[in-house]
């Protein structure tokens, strides 16, 4: 089966209004638990990405495992405090903060602000001194290298609109140690996303050491990584939980920290995407000249990733009881030629009110959900 139905049998996901996103629980709260464990090393921090899923019960969930947040809005830094993540454990990230979310986050007095330019520096300077506070700010460098993912989430290249070239960052850096309203904490660094290839992350480690060796006598507390750790969207069951132990050992291994330095993580799709599924309905099985359509009631408003950037997802029939296979390409009813979840899927034979099961859903589904073509926003429903 492609997901626990001990306590959410196929009988009542049948009974169900469709579309609608089903999370299960106990595989959230096991990958919270190996992350934890994979990275009990001293001075490794987590914060869990909130753009990945910001359903209320998922943040309450990851919130009571003690790790922190990163996030890229006042309305993400408020869903996290109310979520129960401490303001000192947030940070603030994204290139584009306005001088209300900016003051919101001193008054908040979250645990950093990750600046990605010379110009943002000055703002929360600025804002600072009006409210007569210091603002945490860490820097995010862009390590120029290509993770070699899709090229929407790669964002490690010098020339980007997220982070600070490498050639740049010397004044950067002086800015912030000479600024009495800025509380310098160190580097941030994000490379991309969806990585599986290890070797991306060697590199930062190597370019962290050299740039660590260049500023001997400037004081560090921080070095953020980001996350971008990928997962298995091919083989969501043989693989539910991501490998943390060899991610974490990449950096406990290769990264050379100072003396009480702090390494902190953000991850987001490495934590939710595998417990989420969109669960949608089979509205028709229309036969075309040389194709067989499955059409369902869920569309690119519910599930955006595969229209925006040609992401992949398992697709599964999970009420038809047929032993014979045909091919599908698998799309929603919304009017774009885009809204396409899948081209020659292998499925059972399938028929009109099958439910059909798009999987590792939990990462960008939700969060990026809207109501295009006046569609209702999926709602949500979790294991117990």
């Amino acid at each position: 089966m492609p997901m626990d139905t001990t306590n959410f049998p196929i009988e009542s996901l049948r009974a169900e209004s469709t579309p609608f996103y089903y999370y299960d629980l106990h595989l959230l709260d096991a990958t919270l638990d190996k992350m934890k464990e994979s990275s009990s090393f001293p001075g490794f921090h987590i914060h869990y990405a909130v753009k990945a899923n910001s359903n209320p019960e998922i943040l309450k969930r990851i919130a009571a495992s003690g790790i922190g947040a990163d996030t890229v809005s006042l309305g993400e830094i408020r869903a996290a405090i109310a979520a129960g993540f401490p303001a000192a454990k947030i940070v603030f990230a994204g290139v584009g903060k306005t001088d209300e979310e900016i003051a919101a986050a001193i008054e908040y007095e979250i645990g950093c602000f990750n600046a990605e330019s010379d110009e943002e520096v000055g703002v929360i300077e600025e804002i600072a001194k009006s409210l007569g506070k210091k603002a945490p700010v860490a820097l995010r460098i862009n390590p120029e290298i290509d993770a070699h993912t899709h090229h929407y989430i790669t964002t490690g290249l010098a020339e980007n609109k997220f982070g600070i070239a490498m050639s740049l960052m010397p004044d950067v850096v002086e800015h912030c140690v000479n600024s009495e309203w800025i509380e310098f904490k160190g580097f941030h660094f994000h490379i991309g996303s969806q990585i599986t290839d290890m070797t991306p992350y060697r590199i930062l480690c190597e370019k962290i050491n050299i740039l660590q060796e260049e500023y001997p006598d400037l004081a560090i507390p921080t070095i953020n990584v980001g996350g971008g750790l990928g997962i298995d969207y091919d083989n969501p069951e043989d693989h539910p939980i991501p490998d943390f132990d060899e991610f974490f050992n990449i950096f406990k291994n290769n990264l050379h920290l100072r003396p009480s330095q702090q390494l902190h993580f953000e991850l987001g799709r490495a934590l939710v995407a595998q417990c989420g599924t969109l669960i949608t309905r089979v509205t028709f099985v229309k036969k075309g000249v040389n194709k067989q359509f499955v059409i369902v009631d869920g569309g690119m408003n519910a599930l955006l990733r595969p229209a925006l950037y040609q992401a992949h997802h398992k697709i599964e029939n999970i009420t038809s009881e047929s032993e014979k296979t045909e091919v599908y390409d698998v799309a929603g009813p919304i009017c774009e030629s885009s809204d396409v979840f899948g081209e020659n899927v292998q499925l059972p034979v399938t028929h009109r009110g099958d439910l059909i099961a798009i999987r590792s859903a939990g990462a960008y589904g939700e969060a990026m959900a809207s109501s295009y073509n006046s569609r209702p926003i999926p709602v949500s429903k979790f294991s117990r």
